[in-house]
């Protein structure tokens, strides 16, 4: 199956556990919709076996400003995998992940390997040809069952990627976006997301920028990793009134 659509609007999501790292910050971009004020989405990194170690590439955007913690960046037409998954938002996206890196390791009509990128970063030259595949997974609360998404590589299109073998996932084509941006490290608390959430809010009008949707909650590492170390980001898509 194939849609067309703008991203998800997600959920903020509990802090989740069990997750591993696909090589370093692969962008497994997991989107949640929970039932809370803020409606935010979360951006998890998954592992992949933990055991791969790398750098993963990242999904390429322009920053086109950045003011401390804060910056406005352009990301272009992406596709993203995704597929819905009740349950927990832990237990979700440990089943989710099994689907999408199926899909991704050749699960998929023409058998196509999908390599993540460094430590298994570039094309392969077998047989079984290989697509690079970049950060995020996202996942978002879609009813009672949350929707994770692994973002193909750019360059990729509807047209190019295989047809999954599995029917509950979905390729998906998500358009251009701009979008507001605060980093910051520590703890996946709400307490914690609610103030970089408002304090991202505060700044857009100083920008001149208006929100067009939820926040997301961008996060670039496993659980297991120290939360001084972390980078996590909140994202708001945004417009420039004229």
């Amino acid at each position: 199956m194939r849609s067309v659509e703008p991203g998800g609007v997600a959920r903020r999501p509990r802090e989740g556990t069990g997750h591993c790292q696909i090589g370093k910050r692969p962008h497994v971009h997991l989107v949640a919709a929970t039932r809370t004020t803020l409606h935010l989405a979360a951006i998890v990194t998954f592992a992949a076996g933990c055991a791969a170690v790398g750098n993963v590439e990242e999904a390429k955007h322009t920053t086109t400003s950045r003011h401390g913690a804060f910056e406005v960046r352009h990301y272009g037409p992406r596709v993203v995998a995704e597929t819905r998954v009740s349950g927990t938002f832990g237990d979700a996206g440990n089943d989710a992940f099994r689907r999408l890196f199926g899909y991704i390791s050749g699960k998929n009509r023409t058998q196509t390997k999908i390599a993540m990128t460094a430590p298994v970063a570039q094309r392969d030259a077998e047989p079984s040809s290989k697509i690079a595949m970049t950060a995020p997974v996202g996942q978002r609360l879609d009813g009672d069952a949350w929707v994770i998404s692994f973002t193909m590589p750019d360059g990729e299109s509807l047209a190019t990627l295989p047809e999954p073998e599995d029917p509950r996932v979905v390729l998906r084509a998500i358009g251009p976006r701009d979008v507001a941006v605060v980093r910051f490290s520590g703890r996946w608390t709400d307490a914690n997301i609610d103030k970089q959430t408002n304090a991202l809010r505060e700044w857009l009008p100083t920008q001149g920028l208006v929100a067009e949707s939820p926040p997301e909650v961008n996060r670039y590492d496993p659980p297991f990793v120290p939360w001084f170390l972390r980078r996590n980001e909140v994202w708001l898509t945004v417009t420039k009134p004229r």
